[in-house]
């Protein structure tokens, strides 16, 4: 059933998702993921990384720091949070 959970939350959740690593678990239900991407510079063309933090909800404060984790955008859960832990 776990699966049948998961697809159905893919199905509910049609945002982007992103992967990243988890920086700190500190707040209760929530976590901050670190999500790097590389971006071409439009003059000279070197890649370089970038890095933004998201605070995505994580129900069973099951995540710690240091983790791998997929997020997917939501709906709204308070003022700062707009994305939840899908794996």
């Amino acid at each position: 059933m776990a699966t049948k959970a998961n697809k159905e939350i893919e199905k509910e959740n049609k945002g982007n998702t992103m992967k990243g690593v988890v920086v700190s678990d500190k707040m209760d239900k929530t976590v901050v993921v670190s999500v790097s991407t590389f971006i071409k510079h439009p003059k000279y063309g070197k890649y370089y990384k970038v890095s933004k933090k998201y605070k995505a909800h994580d129900e069973e404060n099951k995540y710690k720091t240091g983790d791998n984790v997929e997020i997917v955008e939501t709906r709204p859960i308070s003022k700062d949070k707009r994305f939840k832990v899908v794996k």
